[in-house]
């Protein structure tokens, strides 16, 4: 019996992917729809769908699996659906009680395309996540570096606590002025409140910045405070079943969660807001890998789901991490690999606006219900996939290969009666009109991510995968002349597959703030201090593998740092060339210099010219780093690209599934439809053509062209 390996899972808002690879680094792909109140069921579904092609089960199969890593867009569904918990109270400093509400001028326009960032009209403020009532302040200040100003007022934490729990909060959130550099505020905060809900016969999680997420920047800090109780931790219970039920089919390796700079931590860990992008992280990850395997420099990922549409950027083959990200709106400053999410995707809801008298989508998605097309699901409102089925797109009776039947008549009747006949349009131009409206926000999303970074999209290849990639990449990518489009036979469990290309691994990051000045006359307290924090983030990384049962000599320890020119904004990782950087004492330049620490500026000043080629290096202003970054990496099994034999342009008849009508511009074209899986490699498929698989479709509209590559990769032109 064939060996698995290593099992990586993808809950979407839509579908659950499962991405399962044996011994050989083969892999096979299921697809299953997400049961969203029990996600395990949903998962073994999809597991069970893979499995079929080897002819085995999870329970025959299980005990031999090394790695099992998890990603989703549950958590992240959730903020941007607005359907969290709001139930939280938060405690800050008396004065700062609207710092919720007033964010940063960053939070304005932080997540809008590239044309609204620069129309202030189009700023706005998000809707606070928790009511204003909900927050309280109170007396006390620590300074910037770390010193105590204002003694915390004891009473003023009493009144607090008190009041936030009559109003039955279910969890108090506590974030503090410059608590990342002395907690002890908080920690007496933390104190009090125990005290008081002994008294008062209650007991809920007190939740602390300085523990949480100790780093400067106080409103993406407690964004990240709030979210983590809003929107994650209602997920904990569900990755603690999925983990149960792993082992009950006799699987040994623990559950591992991906996280958003890369890594996995476990569903037990004390934080899970690290983890609130996993889904489309997976997605960046399978990139990088695609990137290195092709020889691409300069690589868009693009992920359309049932719910959201991400986008992220290798350049260089450079994978960006960014400190401050957006979520929803809200700033965060937790580690992330460079992505930004919008609600866009094929369960959104389509209404139309009678005081506006057009169309508008979201944010609400019907996401695993599909849309009024599905009976069963009780949705009444149109969704973008009921749009696709009336236009020919999508086969009603070949969704997850036949096992979901679609009602095309209900779909167009639903279109006509909500949004057809208020615009005084006929239901087909109505419908397309409604994918070209989530399409173009789609393409202007995309657009402004690259130009944002002052390059335009031809310098790169596009590759786009979800279940919804296939369909919808030919909109998006319309006019913007990619290199490439990349789109490959296993998109719709492409984050799932780039979880199969993660190491387990985990990463602790440390502010540092150090100044090296131009003349290195810091050298020697530079390399001196980076060497004695990575020594304690290795110790503290060491710890976490200690905790799972990992034999820690199998750790691989990667030193790393951020920083940049002395004076600029955005700093940039760099890897460290050792651990304990040496310094030595000149006698002739009568200070300690550093070749380690030398080596890492010319790395630095190398990837920014890389980077930012219409910018200019300034070295002689000194450099800052900011954080020192330590990753501890045990390796785990990897998948293979499929490797096929180049064929005959032409396809096999065997391909064929004869014709169908789709809807594309403005009229009525007949399409040629195909088979993905009977398609082989050197295939050239020419629109208007539909490219059927149970898990997603391809669309080829008129003009285009696809070509299959020896590693099922599709490539589209026009």
């Amino acid at each position: 019996m064939v060996k698995i390996k290593s099992i990586a899972l993808d809950t979407g808002g839509t579908m659950t992917d499962s991405f399962i690879i044996d011994e050989m680094g083969t892999f096979t792909v299921g697809k299953a729809q997400t049961t969203p109140y029990n996600e395990s069921e949903g998962i073994l579904n999809s597991i069970a769908d893979s499995l079929q092609y080897r002819g085995i089960t999870l329970s025959e199969s299980g005990e031999s699996v090394e790695a099992l890593v998890y990603s989703g867009t549950a958590m992240l569904n959730r903020l941007l659906e607005r359907e969290g918990n709001s139930n939280i109270g938060v405690i800050v400093n008396a004065g700062f009680e609207d710092l919720l509400r007033l964010g940063r001028a960053l939070q304005c326009w932080i997540w809008l395309d590239y044309g609204g960032r620069l129309h202030a009209r189009e700023h706005e403020h998000p809707e606070p996540l928790i009511p204003r009532k909900q927050i309280k302040g109170v007396r006390g200040r620590i300074n910037f570096w770390g010193e105590e100003l204002i003694p915390l007022y004891n009473e003023d934490v009493k009144k607090a606590v008190r009041e936030l729990l009559d109003k039955g909060v279910e969890s108090i959130c506590v974030c503090l002025l410059c608590s990342y550099m002395n907690a002890s505020h908080e920690m007496q905060v933390e104190r009090i409140a125990k005290e008081v809900m002994k008294e008062m016969g209650k007991e809920i999680p007190i939740i602390l910045s300085s523990e949480h997420n100790p780093v400067r920047g106080e409103t993406p800090r407690l964004n990240a405070l709030i979210i983590e109780q809003y929107a994650a931790e209602p997920s904990r219970k569900q990755l603690i079943e999925i983990a149960e039920r792993m082992k009950e089919k006799g699987v040994p390796a623990p559950l591992r969660i991906l996280t958003t700079y890369g890594g996995t931590i476990s569903p037990y860990h004390k934080t899970l807001i690290p983890t609130m992008v996993s889904g489309p992280i997976g997605g960046m990850i399978g990139t990088q890998f695609i990137a290195e395997k092709y020889g691409i420099k300069n690589l868009v990922s693009s992920d359309v789901g049932g719910t959201s549409f991400d986008v992220g950027l290798v350049m260089e083959r450079y994978v960006p991490a960014k400190w401050e990200s957006s979520l929803g709106k809200f700033i965060l400053n937790i580690p992330m690999i460079a992505l930004d999410s919008i609600g866009a995707g094929t369960g959104m809801y389509v209404r139309y606006n009678e005081i506006s008298d057009r169309l508008e989508f979201g944010p609400e998605s019907a996401g695993y219900k599909i849309g009024v097309c599905n009976e069963q699901s009780g949705v009444e409102t149109v969704t973008m996939t009921d749009c696709s089925i009336i236009l020919g797109y999508l086969n009603p009776d070949y969704f997850l290969g036949g096992k979901i039947k679609l009602n095309k008549n209900r779909a167009f009747k639903y279109i006509e009666e909500q949004i057809a006949d208020p615009l005084k349009a006929d239901p087909y131009s109505t419908a397309r009109g409604a994918l070209d409206l989530i399409e173009i926000n789609m393409k202007n999303h995309l657009n402004g991510m690259i130009q944002g970074l002052g390059f335009r999209p031809e310098n790169y290849t596009l590759i786009s995968f979800g279940g919804g990639g296939p369909l919808h990449v030919a909109g998006y990518a319309q006019d913007l002349k990619f290199q490439d489009i990349l789109i490959p036979e296993w998109a719709p469990a492409f984050s799932a597959f780039g979880c199969a290309c993660a190491d387990h691994s985990y990463r602790h990051e440390k502010s540092v703030d150090l100044v090296m000045p131009p003349d290195g006359g810091m050298d020697g307290f530079v390399a001196s201090m980076m060497s004695s924090t990575w020594t304690d983030l290795k110790i503290e990384i060491s710890k976490e593998f200690e905790k799972e049962g990992r034999d820690v000599s199998e750790m691989e320890f990667r030193p790393s740092l951020r920083m940049q020119y002395f004076g600029m904004f955005d700093d940039l990782e760099v890897e460290s060339p050792a651990e304990q950087l040496i310094s030595q004492y000149s006698t002739e330049k009568d200070r300690y210099i550093s070749e380690d620490l030398t080596e890492i500026t010319r790395r630095y000043n190398k990837l920014f010219e890389e980077i930012f080629r219409r910018g200019t290096t300034s070295p002689e202003l000194g450099y800052h780093i900011t954080k020192a970054i330590g990753t501890g990496i045990v390796p785990v099994p990897k998948p293979k690209l499929p490797e096929q034999q180049l064929t005959s342009e032409k396809p096999d008849d065997e391909a064929t599934k004869g014709n169908r009508d789709i809807f594309w511009g403005k009229g009525w074209h007949e399409a040629s439809l195909w088979e993905m899986s009977l398609l082989k490699a050197g295939n050239i498929i020419d629109g208007p053509a539909v490219i059927e698989a149970p898990a997603t479709t391809l669309v080829v509209p008129p003009g285009y062209r696809v070509k299959l590559d020896k590693h099922r990769i599709f490539h589209m032109e026009v």
